[in-house]
């Protein structure tokens, strides 16, 4: 994807600040650079990639030229429109000026006046066109201004003067090691270590070179300081044993995970769903030994050679056919205008979990897709979402959504519905159970089906017929398909 150029040049030097890649994003979390300083870098060639609440992305350059620096750290949570790299493209005299050191850039001599309603007009990176965003944004920390120098003591006379530091040096680091911004230098493995022991890094003091943070300090910073060497005449002491930690110091054996990302996005948008939506779930279990005879005969199929047919195919397809009978299960509340919204297109959900959180990537128009092409489309659909990769455009839209907790070795659950969507369908595991089958008891393939539903949206007798057009085209798929068309 390519990014508009929109930041003029300050003396040669392009500053490239994050663009909301979804929509309304505010930051995102930067996980890897591709480039350094000093690197020869081409339009739209790939220089990092960040993690949204939705997706990660790869972010390429608009610009070509020279790195000049990095602006934001590997681990780092970026605001969205602050620089995060600066670009000299050579046409100038090598020297940024005071605007593109500040993260800004030139400024027209007749710019427009801002609209009166104190909102500007952002691009995002993807597809989904202008969207209005407010001005106002976090203000960022910045170091109190330090108070006027003293004049300095003459040197006494018996020691020699020590030779002045490099100009700049007091504004690139403090006494600590930490830089003129107030955010101390160290590497993102140093970052995590901190994190993981609760040591707060503006506290430690540096050793490495040029003021940075190492793991030795962090390490020294949580283990008690040794105790004053005796006097050389005195016996040495007997070592006491180490303390163990308080039986009510529960801190040392527990461990923190800071909620970012995906993680942070989905408990958001679990906890609206579950305060908001008055959730409904029904359940049925269900003979699916023709499913599993009919799985059998697709993958023996040519047009199903290159893709993977499984029971979820079916299940998908079954739902499709009971939204196509009950439209008014693929539907939303808009709270706004007080009405129900039906939509005559389905753009299925399904429910992946990954390293990074569970997201709900869906494929669009799912209803007018084959059984093949629905297939394929499962299969890039979770191949995506487990590399990390699905795009936010993917991600949003959804109409109703399938998990299947199968997998895990559950049998059932109470799936908690997506924001916007009126039903989630959870596809339990497949058993060996006894079941009565044509009048005799039968060891057969049985599964549990479990469907919430918005009870503003679906009342009891919508959600029971469409659970139970589900379950009946899953335990007879080949006659359901010529009854249903």
């Amino acid at each position: 994807m390519a990014i508009q150029k929109s930041d003029p040049a300050v003396d040669g030097v392009h500053a490239f600040k994050l663009p909301d890649v979804g929509e309304g994003l505010v930051e995102a979390e930067l996980l890897t650079w591709y480039v350094k300083p000093g690197d020869e870098i081409t339009v739209n060639q790939m220089i990092c990639e960040i993690e949204t609440a939705k997706a990660v992305v790869e972010l390429p350059s608009p610009y070509a030229g020279t790195v000049k620096e990095l602006r934001a750290q590997e681990g780092e949570t970026v605001e969205v429109g602050s620089v995060i790299i600066t670009v000299d493209d050579g046409t100038g005299s090598g020297e940024s000026g005071e605007e593109a050191q500040d993260g800004g850039t030139a400024t027209p001599a007749e710019a427009p006046a801002p609209a009166d309603d104190g909102e500007e007009r952002e691009k995002p990176l993807v597809g989904y066109g202008e969207k209005a965003a407010s001005t106002q944004r976090r203000a960022r920390r910045r170091p109190a201004p330090s108070a006027p120098a003293a004049a300095p003591a003459p040197a006494p006379a018996q020691e020699p003067a020590q030779a002045a530091a490099p100009a700049g040096a007091a504004a690139q680091n403090g006494s600590n090691g930490i830089p003129a911004q107030g955010r101390p230098l160290a590497k993102p493995p140093v970052r995590k270590l901190a994190k993981d022991l609760g040591v707060d890094l503006a506290s430690v003091t540096p050793t490495g070179n040029g003021g940075v943070v190492t793991r030795e300090d962090v390490r020294a910073a949580v283990e008690p300081a040794p105790a004053a060497a005796a006097p050389e005449t005195a016996a040495p002491a007997a070592q006491a044993p180490q303390a163990a930690p308080a039986a009510g110091d529960r801190s040392a054996r527990e461990r923190r995970i800071p909620v970012k990302g995906v993680r942070k996005h989905t408990a958001a948008a679990m906890v609206n769903s579950a305060f908001t939506a008055p959730h409904v779930t029904e359940f049925l279990q269900i003979d699916i030994t023709g499913t599993m005879n009919a799985v059998k005969r697709l993958r023996e199929r040519p047009d199903f050679a290159d893709v993977k047919v499984s029971p979820m195919l079916l299940v998908a397809k079954a739902l499709l056919m009971a939204v196509r009978r009950h439209p008014e299960i693929n539907s939303s509340w808009d709270e706004a205008n007080q009405e129900i919204v039906i939509k005559d297109y389905v753009n299925l959900g399904i429910a992946a979990a990954t390293d990074r959180g569970l997201v709900v990537p869906n494929i669009k128009e799912a209803q007018d897709q084959p059984l093949p092409e629905l297939a394929a489309s499962l299969k890039g659909l979770t191949e995506t979402a487990r590399e990390g990769k699905t795009s936010p455009a993917d991600l949003s839209g959804g109409t109703i959504t399938i998990t299947n907790v199968g997998v895990f070795g559950v049998d059932a659950g109470t799936p908690i519905i997506n924001p916007g969507e009126a039903a989630i369908l959870a596809f339990g595991q497949i058993r060996d159970m006894p079941w009565v089958h044509e009048g005799e008891l039968a060891v057969r393939k049985v599964t549990t089906l479990a469907l919430s539903f918005d009870h503003r949206l679906v009342d009891g007798e919508l959600g029971s017929k469409v659970l139970r057009d589900i379950g009946t085209a899953l335990e007879d798929p080949e006659l359901t398909a010529l009854a249903w068309g």
